[in-house]
């Protein structure tokens, strides 16, 4: 391989490459999100719910950790997601992008794992928070949304830094239901320069930036709320 030209390629490559950080902190953000308003009411459910409940909640954690996500992506973009735009209730709705079909997969996979997060974080807090709440007036209702939850929410930071770097990764196989993200311009570029070595290196490059200013922004958010000398022992 001559060195020379591989950097000149990846030098000139840079710009358009850098382009599809936009897509893909875009599906990593409605991930996340999504991830995490669908996470907080299953992990709740799974711990606090009726036994049905808790049953739905381990069929779908099972569902979506057992499915590989690039077979999830096909199932949603080419069945799932086409079906629902022929209809003329969701005619118009975008719902056959694939933008929406890789953030749909990978924010309800998220939501799976990030159930298990907020799930273990809440069943590590002593149990007579939620007695002590029910003694002072609360109902359950309240008191897991104003004792155990923020508690919950602070203690699974550090498994969060897990979850993103993960999604970061997963949402490469974006590409090939055609979200023009990182990896579908490196294959784009490498068609034509016929230098994949070089604009593979490139990717990865960019990946590993988006893993490490995700991972140090959420260890600063960790410092900005972590309470000095509280631990899951000391919130007995």
């Amino acid at each position: 391989m001559d060195f020379a030209v591989a950097f000149t390629a990846a030098r000139e490559a840079l710009p358009y490459m850098l382009g599809g950080v936009v897509w893909t902190v875009g599906l990593i953000v409605g991930a996340m999100l999504l991830g995490l308003v669908l996470g907080v009411p299953l992990a709740v459910l799974h711990v606090y719910g009726p036994w049905p409940a808790r049953r739905a909640v381990s069929v779908y954690v099972w569902l979506f950790r057992g499915i590989p996500i690039l077979v999830q992506m096909y199932i949603f973009y080419f069945g799932l997601l086409a079906w629902l735009s022929a209809l003329p209730l969701f005619s118009g709705l975008g719902l056959d992008s694939p933008f929406v079909a890789a953030v749909l997969v990978l924010g309800l996979t998220s939501s799976a794992y990030q159930s298990q997060i907020f799930r273990g974080a809440i069943q590590s807090l002593p149990a007579g928070q939620l007695k002590a709440a029910r003694a002072t007036g609360m109902t359950d209702a309240q008191a897991i949304r104003a004792v155990i939850l923020p508690q919950a929410l602070r203690l699974s930071i550090p498994a969060w830094s897990n979850e993103y770097s993960i999604l970061l990764k997963d949402s490469a196989l974006a590409f090939t239901i055609g979200v023009v993200e990182i990896m579908a311009r490196m294959r784009a570029i490498a068609s034509t320069t016929h230098e994949p070595v070089s604009m593979a290196f490139l990717a990865g490059i960019i990946f590993f930036a988006l893993t490490w200013v995700g991972v140090k922004a959420l260890a600063l958010l960790e410092s900005r709320v972590r309470i000095a000398g509280y631990t899951r022992q000391g919130a007995a």
